[in-house]
């Protein structure tokens, strides 16, 4: 049997204004044109708008896996709380879409360097860089868009220094290898919310064995509340559903920062695996001392 919790009550509606019986069509057309007004409507009101009787609706209302009229309303009003913006988007003004466009990402990306450099301590900074200097291993999780790319980031970003590390976006992988964490080891946790259950849970897991656990995340959030040190990240809310969040711009600032005070923490000796590394892509044509290193 299907979670009601799972299924999408509004892409059911639009299948049903298009296939459904003629009474099913009506009450969905009605609903589907003004949401806000079918989680306030009573049942009587709702029926009278669609044209159906009451029992119409209640049947309506069963068929989309909601116990009745109120657990359809409140489900209504769930999908207005936390969708909204994606049903009901601001028109767009093709005229002025490049330059809107350009701007409005530009914009975006500024505030988001502009949040980090305002919120980072420097003396967190370089604790957390000592961390990662001194483990035998290196461990990094991320979980959803945004984090998973910041964990494979990090990655990235320091093995070429030599160090040993791996990143994890898979949640049992997670939690196998913060239960074999110890006291050489440093996980580094990256969550935009910080409510991500395996990266809380594997954070928590990976201290209680003695591993230094250093979190990029929310600073009011659970993850927050884990880890030893707090490395602050969060992700505004932004009404401008069609441009991708300017959020991975402030993690992207903070691992790199986070990188190149490792980097310099290490000293001259990264800059033999680096000179390795340069060597090793000139077979591949990368050989312009300019370029950046495996990027």
């Amino acid at each position: 049997m299907s979670d009601a919790s799972t299924i999408d009550i509004v892409a059911q509606m639009r299948h049903l204004a298009a296939d459904g019986s003629k009474a099913e069509r009506r009450i969905a057309e009605v609903v589907l044109n003004d949401i806000e007004y079918a989680s306030k409507a009573s049942i009587a009101e709702l029926a009278l708008r669609a044209g159906v009787s009451e029992p119409t609706v209640t049947r309506f209302c069963r068929s989309l896996a909601c116990d009745g009229m109120r657990d359809f309303k409140f489900r209504l009003a769930q999908i207005l709380a936390i969708g909204g913006l994606y049903l009901f988007p601001e028109p767009l003004e093709r005229e002025e879409r490049e330059a809107r466009v350009v701007n409005s990402v530009y914009d975006g990306a500024v505030a988001a360097l502009d949040r980090v450099r305002d919120s980072l301590d420097v003396t967190t900074i370089n604790t957390a860089a000592e961390h990662l200097t001194k483990a035998r291993q290196i461990i990094v999780y991320g979980s959803g868009g945004v984090s998973s790319m910041g964990a494979i980031e990090l990655q990235t970003r320091l093995f070429r220094f030599g160090l040993a590390i791996t990143a994890h976006t898979d949640g049992q992988l997670q939690r196998m290898t913060a239960a074999l964490a110890g006291r050489d080891t440093a996980i580094v946790a990256i969550s935009s919310s910080g409510h991500a259950n395996s990266v809380v849970q594997a954070t928590r897991i990976a201290r209680q064995y003695g591993a230094r656990t250093i979190a990029i995340t929310d600073p009011t959030s659970a993850l927050a509340r884990e880890a030893e040190l707090l490395l602050p990240f969060t992700i505004p809310g932004d009404s401008k559903v069609f441009k991708p969040t300017s959020g991975r711009y402030s993690l992207l600032m903070i691992l790199d920062i986070l990188s190149t005070v490792t980097a310099e923490m290490l000293g001259p000796g990264v800059l033999e695996g680096l000179r390795r590394i340069r060597t090793s892509l000139s077979a591949l044509n990368m050989s312009d001392s300019g370029r950046p290193i495996g990027d």
